[in-house]
């Protein structure tokens, strides 16, 4: 388990909150691997809050994805859907579930705001 990884799993319950806004709940597997090694979180989220387990059990959703991936998940350097889109990743089961919890995940770092972006321009226009 990197470091980036751990941060990111300990931040979540106090960033629910201000995430988890809209009427979502349910349980996500997240099992990691790292060669022949495979760690599992558990996430269960309802509105405003969220709780992270070490412990396997029932879900609604499970992801799979590989622990290099996860960490350039949790740092920007990667998109949740793009890559279950180019099957780098895979998620079976509650699609909004994947979809509410991939919002945990940072922009990335050059990322820029396109209304920012817009006005940016119409100001250079003037």
């Amino acid at each position: 388990m990197t470091e980036a990884t751990e941060r990111f799993f300990e931040s979540l319950p106090a960033r629910a909150p201000a995430v988890l806004r809209g009427p979502i709940s349910g349980t996500i597997q997240i099992d990691l691997s790292n060669g022949n090694r495979t760690e599992h979180w558990r996430i269960r989220m309802a509105p405003g809050s969220i709780e992270v387990s070490r412990m396997r059990g029932p879900a609604d959703g499970i992801w799979y994805s590989s622990q290099d991936l996860f960490d350039r998940l949790v740092t920007g350097r990667a998109q949740a859907i793009s890559a279950v889109l180019r099957n780098e990743s895979s998620f079976s089961g509650n699609v909004v579930l994947f979809l509410a919890f991939r919002r945990f995940f940072p922009n990335p770092p050059d990322a820029q705001d396109p209304r920012e972006a817009a006005r940016e321009q119409a100001g250079r226009l003037r």
